[in-house]
């Protein structure tokens, strides 16, 4: 295996790269997974306590705020990009 070859894989699952095109997604897929993911399991765990229930409802809330958190970001992105450039400085 070469070093392109080994390279062009993801390293925990194995699976092909994507091109970097889809950098301007993936990025706030993957954050909007994780931050909705961490916020609506401790406001979940907050309001109805650790029950017998407490999956069925934080995957609920899990959901529904990642329906909107994803599309937010791919709105706002730009505007965060723009906003940070005007504050911090360039490298």
């Amino acid at each position: 295996m070469n070093a392109d070859s080994k390279n062009s894989r993801t390293p925990m699952l194995g699976l092909r790269k994507l091109p970097a095109r889809y950098g301007a997604v993936v990025m706030p897929l993957l954050l909007s997974i994780l931050m909705t993911c961490i916020v609506s399991l401790v406001s979940t765990l907050r309001s109805v306590g650790a029950g017998p229930d407490f999956l069925r409802l934080w995957l609920g809330a899990w959901a529904l705020s990642w329906l909107i958190a994803f599309p937010t970001l791919l709105a706002v992105l730009p505007l965060v990009r723009r906003a940070t450039a005007a504050i911090v400085r360039s490298a």
